[in-house]
């Protein structure tokens, strides 16, 4: 038997526990303190911004909170969403999903201007993104939590990813589920975060088909969405409507009662209530508020733990139109 060599399994053991604490700390860079040193001033300062922007116009909140879904669904939660188009690339603002509906580039270029003037070079696109985003729910009467920071941001965006990536409002349950678990998301989180149609508008060219066509649907609630929907393709396509006629700006559980009394404004959003796996975890959330508010929180934390680009890679963008 041979001797055992000491040294080289003194650098195989070294070797071994290096990978561990890399692929360790792979898993571990997005944290709660990430910027506490380097930025302390972050939270306030995003805060006090989308504040400002919400009492402008409360329907902004939402608006952010959806830009955020459809970057974290595009090649993970990067800020790819927010990259104007150049000569190199076509983004995604442009893509059907996102066309003449994404909004709120506004607010976060104001964001990262006040948070470049308190740390400069140092924040995300993303991650500013991803606080807004929380920001948002918070401040229209939804649960709070601590966001997970160090997204770095990308260096490019595809349309046609999110033209492929991002449910459509036609889709049926099946889809939604396959769509929503290609991203590490369970049919439970998609029902949960589905909950964020408690607030914001849809245009009508979104639910046109649903509210003359379909059948599950309340006939008072599809009446009242008519008078301001043309049945005419191309007659008033951006006329909004409510996604939660209820509490338009509050967010709350009416998303969920609305779906259990076939109010659900897009066909996607009544696809989860609608004899199918998941009517129970609508109705268990259309009783109960505080189970409905702790797991949407738990769920957007895992939503904005979607592929992170983080150590090296990305950038931290001057500009979040723009690459550096």
């Amino acid at each position: 038997m041979a001797p055992l060599n000491y040294s080289r399994l003194t650098m195989i053991m070294s070797m071994t526990l290096f990978l561990l604490i890399i692929l360790g700390s792979v898993n571990a860079q997005l944290s709660t303190s990430f910027y506490s040193t380097s930025c302390p001033k972050l939270s306030s300062t995003v805060q006090s911004t989308m504040q400002s922007a919400i009492s402008k116009e409360a329907r902004i909140g939402a608006s952010i909170l959806r830009l955020f879904f459809h970057d974290c669904f595009v090649n993970g939660c990067d800020g790819s969403i927010l990259l104007d188009d150049t000569s190199s690339f076509t983004g995604e603002k442009n893509a059907n999903p996102n066309r003449n509906s994404a909004r709120g580039f506004e607010v976060i270029d104001n964001i990262k201007t006040a948070v470049e003037n308190v740390c400069p070079g140092v924040v995300s696109c993303a991650d500013i993104l991803a606080i807004a985003a929380a920001d948002s729910v918070a401040i229209l009467g939804g649960p709070s939590w601590n966001v997970k920071l160090g997204r770095r941001d990308a260096k490019t965006a595809s349309q046609s990813a999110a033209n492929t990536a991002i449910p459509a409002p036609t889709s049926n349950l099946n889809t939604l589920t396959s769509m929503f678990s290609a991203v590490g998301l369970s049919t439970k989180d998609l029902v949960t975060l589905s909950g964020g149609h408690t607030i914001g508008q849809a245009r009508c060219t979104t639910f046109r088909t649903r509210i003359y066509n379909e059948t599950n649907i309340d006939t008072s609630f599809a009446t009242t969405r008519q008078s301001n929907c043309p049945n005419a393709a191309g007659s008033g396509d951006n006329n909004l409507a409510p996604l939660d006629l209820q509490t338009p700006i509050s967010f709350d559980n009416n998303y969920f009662k609305n779906l259990v009394q076939n109010k659900g404004l897009l066909h996607s959003d009544q696809q989860l209530f609608n004899g199918g796996s998941t009517d129970s975890i609508v109705s268990g959330y259309s009783t109960n508020p505080s189970s409905f508010s702790s797991d949407f929180a738990a769920a957007m934390i895992k939503m904005g733990d979607i592929s992170p680009l983080t150590g090296s890679n990305g950038e931290i963008r001057k500009n979040c139109r723009t690459t550096n």
